[in-house]
């Protein structure tokens, strides 16, 4: 079990260069001030260090926010405008060396209840796909996890680059900038006929939409999984 002091001193801390990359992208991305106290005390129940990607996110800002807020990456936010880390995964208040993140660590949601998650140990025990350590997704428009076949930090880049623009293809209507940009970061967009529906696949600008807050739409979410298939998708994070 490392201290903190093993975990924030490090050589080649992670951060300076995430900065120089955030620096060097053309995709929109707002840093939110973060809280230390938080961050550190994230970093010792997660057991990682300044020197990864995670760890720089978690300890030096309160998330970033990607096109407009369409993607929220979670750190230890110094105001309640967005879910911290330590919230949406339900870390103990006070550190717990017997606590793990089961299944995996989800470290995103985006406006349309989808979540970024980081694989655990062992996802076939947990009925995920990929490989341990792996980025899945949720993907609320087919109600299931889907493996990125990519890392943390290749994630990352991944975004910077301007990865989200092909992802999200039909899934983005004229206007969407303008109703994300009224959210709040604890809030989503609900879809009416839902995003899994063939009504929206056809025609996903006349659907009706409508803020909702997360844990609502994670809500749903997993409800129509469970009435579909039986298949219950696991914890898609607090908010």
């Amino acid at each position: 079990m490392r201290d903190h002091n093993e975990l924030i001193n490090v050589e080649a801390p992670a951060w300076p260069l995430l900065l120089q990359e955030l620096s060097g992208t053309d995709v929109p991305v707002e840093v939110l001030p973060g809280d230390t106290a938080a961050g550190r005390a994230s970093l010792l129940q997660l057991q990682v260090s300044a020197g990864s990607n995670l760890g720089g996110i978690v300890l030096n800002c309160g998330g970033l926010l990607v096109d407009g807020g369409w993607l929220r990456i979670f750190g230890s936010p110094s105001d309640a405008g967005l879910p911290g880390l330590a919230e949406v995964n339900a870390m103990p208040p006070a550190f717990d060396p017997s606590w793990r993140p089961g299944a995996g660590l989800v470290v995103a949601h985006d406006v349309l209840g989808g979540v970024f998650a980081l694989n655990g140990g062992d996802p076939r025990e947990a009925g995920r796909p990929g490989e341990p350590g792996e980025i899945l997704y949720f993907a609320p428009d087919a109600l299931g996890w889907e493996a990125l076949g990519a890392g943390h930090s290749a994630w990352l880049s991944w975004i910077f680059s301007g990865g989200l623009q092909g992802f999200y293809e039909g899934l983005r209507w004229d206007g969407w900038r303008g109703e994300v940009s009224v959210l709040d970061g604890r809030q989503g967009l609900s879809f009416f006929p839902p995003l899994w529906s063939a009504e929206a696949r056809q025609d996903l600008s006349a659907t009706s939409r409508r803020a909702v807050p997360m844990a609502e739409l994670l809500g749903m979410s997993r409800d129509s999984c469970l009435q579909f298939d039986g298949a219950d998708p696991g914890f898609l994070g607090v908010a």
